[in-house]
């Protein structure tokens, strides 16, 4: 008797999860082919996003100067990798394509997530329990897609903030570590001169491609743990350098923190960069040959 009534029940959760599907599941529009595409819509078109949650102030980017700054809480430069997957709900594949007669049905109506995409609105419904895929109205049709834009959507701002000290564009030339506690007896600068490195060291000796081992695996992928934003004081000082770049400009670095962490900042953008402990002694001491 039992195991009947077991076996009752469990028919019962089946009938029931069936109910819910079918009722999530209205008449399909017909389409041509398998694959449903959200948009037609090249990314590269996009050139501002607003991504809006019930109660929360909007997150805003815009594309400036062919690069991703976020705008709207404050100023900062955007993560690229991030703003990419957000950006391929454009070309994701739905798995059914509905009419927008009744959004309530969907959640559509008091939407989880408002996107907008230059002047195009997209909304972010329910889930449907059966695929665990959700429920999002764009341009005057219902699609079904993966939760993965959701929730990129709802990644932290500094998550999504670019984690890079150097700025795509800026084309580093040089250093000058003289304002370091252990340069400024000697005044270092490291400098590119053509494809070789000028030392500023009368007797420095690096060498044969250390510095450009130095540069390369270091400077050149370099790539914080976090970053945030900070409010510079002119109050605090700190042992800094710069950076020298192509054009002639330098951006000044702060040396924050050294232990137990090392926190390097640009008080032009107002942005402090979290790495390793370890890495400083590597970043901040090139390889210069100095004899001891």
């Amino acid at each position: 008797m039992k195991s009947r009534w077991l076996v009752n029940l469990a028919l019962l959760a089946v009938i029931v999860g069936l109910g819910i599907f079918l009722y999530l599941t209205p008449k399909k529009e017909e389409t041509a082919t398998d694959v449903i595409k959200v948009s037609a819509i090249n990314s590269s078109a996009i050139n501002k996003i607003t991504i809006e949650f019930p109660a929360k102030n909007p997150v805003v980017f815009e594309k400036q100067d062919g690069h991703w700054r976020l705008v709207q809480p404050y100023t900062a430069r955007a993560g690229e990798e991030v703003i990419g997957k957000l950006l391929a709900v454009l070309d994701a594949d739905s798995t059914d394509k509905f009419d927008t007669a009744d959004l309530a049905r969907y959640g559509l109506n008091q939407p989880s997530l408002r996107l907008e995409l230059n002047d195009k609105e997209m909304l972010f419904g329910t889930t449907n329990p059966v695929n665990d895929r959700q429920y999002i109205a764009f341009e005057n049709a219902i699609y079904l897609v993966s939760t993965q834009f959701y929730d990129v959507a709802g990644t932290q701002i500094v998550e999504m903030l670019d984690k890079h000290l150097i700025a795509p564009g800026e084309e580093v030339v040089g250093f000058d570590f003289s304002h370091l506690e252990q340069w400024e007896e000697t005044g270092l600068v490291v400098e590119r001169d053509g494809a070789n490195w000028k030392v500023s060291i009368p007797n420095a000796k690096p060498a044969p491609g250390e510095l450009d081992d130095w540069f390369g695996d270091g400077w050149k992928t370099l790539r914080a743990n976090s970053v945030e934003p900070y409010t510079f004081d002119s109050r605090k000082t700190y042992p800094y350098f710069e950076i020298i770049l192509k054009d002639g400009k330098r951006i000044h670095v702060d040396k924050q923190l050294e232990s137990p962490e090392l926190v390097l900042a640009r008080p032009d953008e107002g942005m402090a960069y979290h790495y390793a402990a370890d890495l400083g002694f590597t970043l901040l001491n090139p390889p210069v040959g100095v004899p001891k």
